[in-house]
């Protein structure tokens, strides 16, 4: 088998980390900086964690990295391998989750990630993972396929199939069953991923984070200085709660996070500052709002 090199991957994380961050910064109008905190798991492991708080652009962003290690690996990433269960482990990625102040902005979210899971007299079992999605509050068609077709760029060069899967999947992990709606019009998932050579399977997981600030930058920028009402402003915390339901209830980092013992605030970073639920509210047919769900939300194909 291939050699496993947790050092590099390990240093794109971290380069990756410092890219989007200073990317992100750059759409600020004000001086406004990442917040770092550096913290160390008592099990084994620890993190880099920023966030930036009450900017001009961005209303919360949160960019993560973390690199952890035990001696058995937690409930959630056991649930669909259970030959796994008792081996070492080491587990690193980089999350993020980035609420806009501006409704006419979409929240987005990415990760990537790398589990390498060890026992005594057996091969090593290791598997890439990641994604990026995209949360729009109010819709724009070229927006929707310009993410898509980014997405698809990173795809290609690994197989003609490969967009079309790790889209499907994407469009059916981000579903909230108990509002039988997706969260937003998705992008890519990809998990347990070791079906190529490592250092291909590598070469997909860079492509993909890559591709995120690709993808998300351009539509920050055209839409960051648009005006907006105190209505639409009030329905984008109404529809932040789609997004802290599916994090708080189904999202997987989210569970293995709190499962494996990791840092609650570096966690949580994902969910918003401000968010709103109201009783039974429906927008009126016809509006912007009714239209986020009947004309962008769901699965269909955007390219």
């Amino acid at each position: 088998m291939s050699t496993i090199d947790l050092d590099a991957v390990k240093n794109y994380l971290l380069a990756l980390q410092d890219d989007i961050c200073a990317q992100l910064s750059e759409e600020e109008t004000g001086a406004f900086a990442f917040r770092e905190d550096t913290w160390d798991r008592e099990e084994g492991g620890g993190g880099r964690s920023r966030v930036l708080e009450n900017g001009d652009t961005f209303e919360k962003a949160g960019v993560n990295f973390s690199h952890v290690f035990g001696a058995g690996l937690p409930e959630s990433a056991t649930a669909h391998r259970p030959e796994l269960a008792g081996r070492n482990f080491q587990a690193m990625g980089v999350s993020l989750v980035i609420h806009p102040r501006n409704p006419m902005v979409p929240t987005s979210h990415a990760n990537v990630r790398f589990f390498v899971a060890e026992k005594k007299d057996a091969e090593p079992v290791w598997w890439f993972g990641g994604g990026f999605d995209l949360t729009p509050y109010y819709g724009f068609k070229e927006d929707c396929k310009h993410w898509h077709q980014t997405a698809k760029q990173a795809c290609d060069p690994f197989g003609d199939d490969v967009y079309r899967r790790y889209k499907e999947w994407c469009d059916d992990y981000f579903y909230l069953k108990h509002r039988q709606e997706t969260r937003g019009i998705g992008g890519l998932f990809f998990d347990d991923l070791n079906e190529w050579p490592y250092e291909t399977c590598f070469d997909f997981m860079r492509s993909v984070g890559d591709a995120f600030i690709q993808a998300y930058r351009p539509i920050v920028q055209k839409r960051k200085s648009l005006s907006y009402t105190g209505q639409q402003r009030e329905f984008q915390l109404y529809r932040r709660g789609r997004y802290v339901e599916f994090n708080l209830v189904y999202d997987r980092g989210t569970l293995f996070g709190l499962q494996s013992g990791g840092r609650t605030e570096s966690i949580l970073m994902s969910l918003p500052s401000l968010v709103s639920w109201k009783y039974d509210w429906q927008p009126r047919a016809g509006t912007e709002e009714s239209k986020l769900v009947t004309e962008f939300l769901g699965a269909r194909d955007w390219i």
